[in-house]
């Protein structure tokens, strides 16, 4: 099965935001958004979680923000289009 690419992420340290486009099964697209932190566990493996540490607020408000300002001119330049 084909691996499905991220449509942007953007990233602010440890902290990433991920938008994906998607389909249903009458081929509308809609657009989801998916969050993360990445860490270095005890044994220096690389793991990702959705928790946030006091410290990761502002970055998460960031990227958030970037992957609504992305996905909101998207939609203007799509409608400026039709």
């Amino acid at each position: 099965m084909e691996k499905t690419k991220p449509a942007k992420k953007f990233r602010a340290g440890a902290v990433t935001a991920t938008v994906w486009k998607n389909h249903t099964e009458d081929e509308k697209e809609y657009s989801t958004v998916s969050f993360e932190r990445s860490y270095k566990d005890k044994n220096g493996e690389w793991k990702t979680s959705n928790s946030l540490r006091v410290n990761d607020l502002p970055k998460a408000a960031m990227v958030l923000n970037k992957a609504y300002e992305f996905l909101a001119m998207s939609e203007k330049a799509a409608e400026e289009e039709a």
